[in-house]
């Protein structure tokens, strides 16, 4: 879904840019106005642009740290619980060693 919405900025941006320069290359200025105004919505759309990939960066970087850290969780809980189930085995096998002990004495 994140993919196509940023396809979709991507579209609407780069058909925005065209149409201005398309309108600004059809208006009735000097040569030096027009390329001035041309001039403006580059640097306008650049400006734009490296907001939002900043935002995007952002919004990127915070998911990747919630998404660590709901690893991290589920990994300690996994952990914990292999840590119990070998306590488990572990007392298991004591007892099946000492009952041997006792059979072979």
């Amino acid at each position: 879904m994140e993919n196509n919405n940023g396809n979709l900025l991507i579209s609407f941006l780069t058909g925005a840019v065209i149409g201005a320069a398309v309108g600004i290359l059809y208006a009735p200025y000097k040569g030096s106005k027009t390329r001035g105004k041309i001039k403006h919505g580059v640097t306008d759309t650049a400006h734009d642009i490296s907001e939002r990939l900043k935002h995007a960066k952002n919004d990127l970087s915070k998911s990747a740290h919630d998404q660590k850290k709901a690893f991290d969780k589920k990994l300690e809980a996994t952990i914990s619980k292999m840590n119990y189930k070998a306590e488990d085995l572990i007392s298991a096998l004591e007892g099946k060693l000492e009952d041997l002990k006792n059979k072979n004495a």
